[in-house]
């Protein structure tokens, strides 16, 4: 039976885990650098996991948590239609403000091609979000903020493009202009839908 304490434990260990996977990716996660940052012991903390494939899955897991918390929840408070969907887009630009940036994006070119629980949980991650998105474009359509015609799945697709494309403009490009960049095409894409 896990302890109040071992939850807290564990919680403690995947906040960290998820901080340093956005930067150095799940293969750069290490359980001797995980103990040493947590001053906890190698034995103990890999008993909370039992591998380090263990350890990738809940990182995701985790990641996932956190966004559900501070992106889809907050944003899901906002109007319906057309402002819940600009909510979900300004929240996910806030988490991919943070150190290192969006976890997902970091971790899609480390896992697209390599299978595993990680990967698995990552492309559940990810298309969740997207049917998020997908889903704020069709109650956009039935409150009448966009055309009855408009594909809800492709502007998800074409959403979830604008913020990749934004994500690495500014993290790996350095484009100080990102900010105005992304606006100027979320923008155009949701005038399209009018």
């Amino acid at each position: 039976m896990v302890t109040r304490k071992g939850d807290a434990t564990r919680t403690a260990i995947l906040d960290r885990a998820t901080a340093l996977a956005r930067t150095v990716g799940l293969e750069g996660l290490t359980i001797g650098r995980l103990a040493d940052d947590l001053t906890l012991s190698k034995s103990g903390l890999f008993a909370h996991f039992g591998s380090k494939e263990a350890l990738q899955a809940a990182v995701v897991e985790h990641a996932r948590e956190q966004f559900v918390a501070r992106v889809l929840a907050p944003a899901l408070k906002v109007a319906r239609g057309e402002p819940r969907l600009r909510a979900l887009l300004d929240r996910w630009a806030g988490w991919d403000a943070d150190e290192g940036g969006c976890i997902f994006m970091a971790l899609a070119g480390e896992l697209d091609d390599r299978p595993g629980p990680a990967r698995d949980a990552l492309a559940a991650a990810l298309r969740d979000w997207i049917d998020s998105l997908a889903t704020a474009v069709r109650i956009a359509i039935e409150e009448g903020h966009f055309r009855a015609d408009v594909d809800p799945a492709q502007v998800a697709f074409e959403l979830y493009g604008i913020m990749a494309a934004a994500h690495t403009t500014s993290r790996l490009v350095g484009d100080p202009r990102v900010g105005t960049r992304t606006r100027r095409a979320v923008d155009a894409l949701i005038a399209r839908c009018r």
